[in-house]
Order: structure tokens, then C-alpha cells, then sequence
């Protein structure tokens, strides 16, 4: 990689870090990386698309065209440790790297403008990873362009550090938060004949749960984890007449997450009906299950080997999600780890910062992917 490009997205990166803006509010962040791409290259066209944008190296319509992307949206934690280039806003920072990725995918764009491409590449920056809303949003570029194959990596604590994991079929499971309300009617604490409380219905569920996601009935991982149950108020004379259970459901297969939901509102309603509630479903969170076309993360596999990466295959699908699934079902498509160290901090955690040097190794993968050399 050019050691200028390489400094450059760099001092792109810690920009990045310093201005962290939560999903769907990346103004800043979305702008800036239009700035850059425009300063710096000359035969990228950038198409701002509102929430998101693409930068296009067009060659022909008769060539192949192939997509990079990057996500560029942080989470809403507080930066605790001292780094130069910390972020500059309380309760934001980017503590997944999204801000590696898109210095990543900037840094690829500065070298195909150099070097050239006998293929159409695109770099497409994207929002809002994190809550599974951003790739929905820009699945039109998919169709609109006819992208026969696209590309992303995620940075990926607890590997070797520039270790390269990958797998054919479903590389990350599919999930989705569920919330099932449970509306019933208050009475005095010491009369509760008189009211009907959700307690006993949500208690039913909870104990139903491990038999939904029985591996006697599903053909991969499907789990579901109850993260929140909230009944009543804390009013001592009152017996509770509301109450919310919520849960991450997740499989391997969305077919198979699907069918846990039926089962999930299908006992709930039962059980509403026998203890007289009312109930209410509702989801958010929602990331399809991330597969990786064969010939595709071949390719991925092929660079690695051709830059002198380690390969890791990964038996089995990392089971947190990614919404890069919604591009994978237009057209082929693959995503893959690159390792930050067996020992570096996981990300989502406040010790956490993207290694820079993975700008390099992301960019030489990514090059060798579309084959271009220098």
C-alpha cells in the first residue's frame, strides 16, 4: 500500500473517532468521508444518497462490477481510555471500528484511483450497522448497478492478530429483539382475584422457552435469550396489570428464527387467552442471517494466501449478527474476520480502539480480491 494513502487514512480514521455519531445520525461522519474522497481521488464519482453515499470506478458497462463496504455508524458508550484522538462527545465513541472500516474502504478507493482497475469497483459507505437498519437502506444500489459480487470484513478480537477467518455458508447468524406486552387489569395488592396479572403468563413463557429452541427440533443454533422482563410499578398496595418480556431471538438459519418467532406469539397468545390478557407483539434490531457464496469467500481465501495472511476456517457461524445479509441476498457476496490479537480488548467494551495497522491488511485483501496489483 502506498505509504502516503496509508498515513492519510490514518489521520482519516482518528477524524472519524474523534466526531462518533450514533445510527442514522452520521451527518457528520457521512460528510467527511464524501470530503476526503473528493479531495483525494480524481476518477471516483461520489453519489450522495441521503443517509448514505457510493463512490464508483466505472470502466464499462461490459465489465464486471464489484462492491466494497464499509459502516461508518458508533455505539453509545462513554471513551474511557486516553487516546490522542479520542472522541470528542460524552456517551459516543467507536468502539466496534467502524471507523477502521471506512478509513479502510477510503484507503482502497485511493488506491484503485492510482493504480486503475480493468473492472467497475464500488465503494459503498454505509449507516447504521449497528441497529440492523443501515443495508436496508441501500439495497437499491444492488439492482440499480447489477453488483455481481460484493465484499466487507469485520475487525475481530480473540483472533491472531492480521489473521484472515472465513467459511462458506452462513457466516453470522441471523436475530431480531422481540417484545411480547401482556395487558391485563390492576386490583389492590391484597384483592388480586380482582385483577389479572401478567406474572403467572410471563413466568409460563419463560419455561416454555428451552423447548422452542430444543436442538432435537431445529437443524442449527437457534437460542433465545431473555435480556429484560418488566411487570407492574413498584406500588406495594397494587397487584401489576402490565408487563413486557423482551428477548434476542437467534439461529443459524432465518427460517429457523422465523418459526421461533411463530412459536414464541402462538404460546403467547394462547397463554393470554387462558389467563384473560391482552397481548401485543412488537421488533426491532432485525439482521438476516449473513451467508457467504462459495466462490466468493474463495476469493477471499485466494488474497490472504497471495499477501501472505493466515487463513483460519471457522467451523462454526460467529453467532452475533451483521445486516451485510440484506446484500447477500441480491447477489454473491462474502464477509470475513480480520484478527486483532488473541489478547486485545473485544469490541463493544471500553478498552477497545481499531489497530491501525489493520487499514493495511484490509486494503491489501481488498485488492487482491478485485486483482489489482501494485
Amino acid at each position: 500500500m502506498n505509504s502516503q494513502n496509508f498515513e492519510l487514512a490514518k489521520q482519516l480514521r482518528h477524524e472519524l473517532h474523534q466526531h462518533p455519531e450514533l445510527s442514522n445520525e452520521e451527518v457528520w461522519t457521512k460528510q467527511h468521508l464524501m470530503s476526503f474522497l473528493k479531495t483525494h481521488t480524481t476518477n471516483f464519482e461520489i453519489v450522495d444518497k441521503g443517509t448514505w453515499f457510493y463512490a464508483m470506478y466505472r470502466v464499462g458497462d461490459d465489465k464486471k462490477s464489484i462492491a466494497f463496504r464499509a459502516d461508518f455508524d458508533a455505539l453509545p458508550m462513554d471513551e474511557v481510555i486516553d487516546l490522542p484522538w479520542a472522541s470528542q462527545y460524552p456517551g459516543k465513541a467507536h468502539k466496534c471500528g467502524h471507523d477502521g472500516h471506512s478509513a479502510t474502504l477510503a484507503a482502497f478507493a485511493l488506491e484503485i484511483d492510482k493504480i486503475g482497475s480493468d473492472q467497475n469497483i464500488f465503494c459503498l459507505f454505509q449507516p447504521a450497522e449497528e441497529t440492523g437498519e443501515g443495508a436496508q437502506q441501500c439495497v437499491e444500489f444492488i439492482t440499480e448497478h447489477q453488483i455481481d459480487e460484493i465484499y466487507a470484513y469485520h475487525n475481530m478480537s480473540g483472533l491472531p492478530f492480521k489473521t484472515v477467518a472465513v467459511k462458506d455458508g452462513t457466516m453470522l447468524c441471523a436475530s431480531k429483539g422481540m417484545s411480547i406486552h401482556l395487558t391485563g387489569s390492576p386490583a389492590h395488592a391484597s384483592q388480586p382475584e380482582n385483577g389479572v396479572n401478567p406474572s403467572l403468563a410471563i413466568a409460563d413463557l419463560v419455561q416454555e422457552i428451552p423447548k422452542f429452541v430444543s436442538p432435537e427440533l431445529n437443524d442449527g443454533l437457534v437460542l433465545c435469550t431473555v435480556v429484560q422482563i418488566d411487570v407492574g410499578e413498584k406500588a406495594f398496595g397494587m397487584s401489576a396489570s402490565k408487563g413486557t418480556i423482551r428477548m434476542t431471538i437467534r439461529a443459524l438459519y432465518e427460517k429457523e428464527m422465523d418459526r421461533l418467532q411463530e412459536n414464541l406469539e402462538t404460546y403467547a397468545k394462547t397463554l393470554a387467552k387462558e389467563y384473560g390478557l391482552q397481548v401485543a407483539f412488537d421488533y426491532q434490531d432485525e439482521f438476516p442471517e449473513t451467508a457467504n457464496d462459495k466462490e466468493c469467500s474463495d476469493k477471499i481465501r485466494q488474497s490472504a494466501k497471495d499477501n501472505g495472511m493466515d487463513i483460519i476456517e471457522l467451523d462454526d457461524a460467529y453467532r452475533g449478527s451483521e445486516d451485510f445479509g440484506h446484500f447477500t441476498k441480491l447477489t454473491k457476496g462474502a464477509y470475513c474476520f480480520v484478527g486483532n490479537g488473541e489478547n486485545y480488548p473485544n469490541v463493544h467494551t471500553s478498552e477497545y480502539d481499531f489497530r491501525d495497522e489493520l487499514i493495511e491488511t484490509g486494503v491489501a485483501l481488498f485488492k487482491g480480491i478485485a486483482k489489482i496489483e501494485g
